[in-house]
């Protein structure tokens, strides 16, 4: 769902699929292999989960943050 009521976006489990293998095959291009520490900064939404499944499928670790936070306490979760 999204923030206003009544707004919501459906999604099959194979377009889900589809759209967590692209965005995997996007990250290994881009040189992020297993083991490696991913940082995903956006809001919630569809693409955000699939970014997280991309990076689990490929063995990224990977940590959520959401806007709202200074730019000190960015730094400090993107450390952590």
């Amino acid at each position: 769902e999204k923030d206003e009521p009544g707004e919501e976006v459906r999604v099959t489990y194979r377009e889900l699929l589809e759209l967590t293998c692209r965005l995997g095959n996007t990250l290994k291009r881009q040189g992020v292999k297993r083991g490696d520490r991913v940082t995903i900064y956006m809001p919630p939404c569809l693409l955000a989960v699939a970014s997280m499944l991309a990076c689990a499928r490929i063995g990224a670790v990977h940590a959520v943050v959401f806007a709202g936070f200074s730019a000190e306490s960015l730094a400090d979760r993107i450390r952590d």
